[in-house]
């Protein structure tokens, strides 16, 4: 199964929305954006029907090299999580979405 790409998806909006190619892009590249830095600044981003993208902190913790047994600290990180909605993990499953409301 390919992988979709941003050419994919702008070529995407160009195909459905009637934009030119340049600005279909654009638009793309402003959506993006704009999830990008709501993350950034620890913001959650919930499309409906979709998920919800945001950001946890990870603290310091003690891992183990699996090779050579020797603990090593994991320094504090930021992770991103995304959180399906129930809709799309119903659709992947292929199940029905008759009276699904999407829950977040």
């Amino acid at each position: 199964m390919p992988t979709i790409t941003r050419a994919n998806l702008a070529e995407h909006i160009y195909s459905q929305v009637g934009l030119s190619r340049h600005e279909s892009a654009d638009l793309l590249e402003d959506v993006l954006e704009r999830i990008s830095a709501a993350l950034e600044s620890g913001e959650s981003v919930k499309l409906s029907g979709f998920g919800t993208f945001s950001v946890r902190q990870k603290g310091r913790r003690i891992g183990r090299n699996p090779k050579t047994g020797v603990e090593v600290p994991i320094l504090p990180r930021s992770v991103l999580v995304f959180r399906p909605s129930q809709i799309l993990k119903a659709q992947v499953n292929g199940e029905s979405l008759e009276g699904m409301v999407d829950e977040e």
